[in-house]
């Protein structure tokens, strides 16, 4: 069993990510954080800040940047990669992430993205990796964490989200 993160680096996938370590402190499955990464879309790179204005896709430099911000909030995660066609249809990305969350048999997918409140309402990837009944979701829609003693205690939310 594992906690699987769809990480993309915004500041709610940020905050998933968090939560998941903390309940990794309890539960000692391990922590799976997943990028699905369109190959070669420098707008979507860029877009999501992992490349800056003016630097043009580079594969390597994508992975490195999203593999450096998940140690620092999870030292411990495995970080693993997927890429997609660069103009992937919908659907895609949300379909790579339940599909590493089935390999690594999770028990609770955190989903944390830009798309995350609205996911009783829209069509988003949260509301589709939500919709696998593989494992529980828990969905993440504050960047600032509320406070869960037991989690804080084993790792605290404060030092790692600024």
């Amino acid at each position: 069993m594992s906690l699987v993160v769809p990480f993309d680096g915004s500041r709610l996938s940020q905050a998933a990510l968090v939560r998941a370590a903390q309940f990794d402190t309890v539960l000692n499955e391990g922590v799976v954080v997943v990028s699905v990464i369109p190959k070669g879309n420098t707008r979507y790179a860029r877009e999501r800040g992992w490349i800056d204005s003016g630097e043009q896709f580079d594969a390597e430099a994508v992975v490195a940047h999203l593999r450096d911000a998940v140690a620092e909030l999870a030292p411990d995660a495995e970080f693993q990669h997927v890429f997609v066609d660069r103009y992937a249809p919908r659907g895609t990305i949300a379909g790579r992430i339940r599909r590493v969350a089935r390999e690594k048999d999770a028990s609770i997918v955190f989903v944390g993205s830009d798309n995350a409140g609205r996911i009783v309402t829209g069509i988003t990837v949260g509301q589709s990796v939500a919709g696998d009944g593989a494992y529980d979701t828990f969905v993440v829609t504050r960047e600032e964490l509320p406070e869960i003693e037991v989690l804080e205690e084993e790792l605290p939310a404060d030092g790692l989200l600024s």
